[in-house]
């Protein structure tokens, strides 16, 4: 596999990883516990944070799903609909076009290899994990270890026939055209970093995490998808919190990003206008989400259930 190809797929896995990791930090007030109320169809879950003149929308997404999974419909669409921008973590154009750079961020030194920087176990359950997506076990041996584990995240997907092309935010942004104004949250130079900056040693226990979610990565989706469908967040939650379990990791990936993106939302609310989030359903779910810190922010979330 070329390094043009695993940067063109890798920049889907940035996203992908983070729709599955879930906060449980210290301190804060407790997630709180939503349960649909009867009557109500099941359906992802959708929030809303407004003001006089602003109403902004906050929609948890899965960034890769299998063909004909149908979500868009009801409240989704009619929040969508009623929406002047659409905001997304990265924006879409650029990720398509960044290729390049994350080639660049995610490879090694030269004279480096990445086997040669594990332990003897952890190398082991490495290249098992190579062989069994059927690839060579020196294949990713020019990469940082982040990018091997974004690599990692991806591939066992698309080999059980997730597509990022039908995820929820190429989805959307394909429904928004050029209706609709666009902005994101980060850039993509800001998702690498995340990774790029970590130290080695983090970066390696990312990765050796990684590698032990690559047998159960498409069942591991899958209940996730299906818990999403439901629009039970408490549930969904449970899944996110049993995929990550580095404190460290939890708080660079997910916990510090949601407080930063608490704060771009609450400042969003000083112009008018509706604004449709959409996140990875990780930052939306469990303790130390945005919802959370949002009511840390003294504003109110509504859960709208129909």
């Amino acid at each position: 596999m070329s390094i043009k190809r695993i940067a063109a797929t890798s920049i889907a896995a940035l996203s992908i990883a983070f729709t599955g990791a879930c906060s449980t930090s210290e301190g804060g007030p407790a997630a709180i516990t939503e349960v649909r109320p009867a009557g109500v169809a099941p359906g992802p879950a959708l929030w809303s944070v407004s003001d006089e003149d602003t109403t902004i929308y906050l929609f948890g997404t899965v960034h890769a799903l299998p063909k004909d999974v149908d979500w868009f419909d009801g409240k989704v669409e009619r929040a969508f609909n009623a929406s002047d921008e659409l905001v997304t973590e990265i924006d879409l154009g650029d990720a398509a076009a960044s290729s390049q750079a994350l080639a660049a961020a995610g490879m090694l030194p030269p004279g480096q290899k990445l086997r040669e920087l594990m332990t003897e176990e952890n190398r082991r359950q490495y290249e098992e994990a190579l062989v069994a997506l059927g690839l060579p076990v020196e294949a990713l041996d020019r990469l940082e270890p982040w990018f091997a584990a974004m690599t990692l995240t991806l591939l066992p997907l698309m080999k059980d026939g997730f597509q990022t092309e039908t995820g929820v935010e190429f989805s959307l942004g394909n429904k928004a055209g050029e209706k609709k104004k666009r902005g994101a949250l980060e850039t993509i130079d800001d998702q690498i970093q995340l990774f790029d900056s970590m130290p080695m040693e983090d970066q390696l226990t990312f990765l050796d995490e990684t590698v032990e979610t690559v047998p159960k990565a498409g069942s591991t989706l899958n209940a996730m998808i299906a818990e999403w469908l439901e629009g039970d967040a408490d549930d969904l939650a449970d899944l996110l919190n049993a995929e990550m379990t580095d404190p460290a990791l939890y708080a660079r990936l997910l916990t510090n990003r949601n407080a930063h993106w608490a704060d771009w939302i609450k400042k969003r609310l000083d112009q008018p206008g509706t604004i449709f989030i959409a996140v990875g359903a990780g930052h939306l779910a469990g303790k130390g989400s945005v919802q959370d810190q949002l009511r840390q922010r003294g504003l109110e979330v509504d859960r709208i259930w129909e």
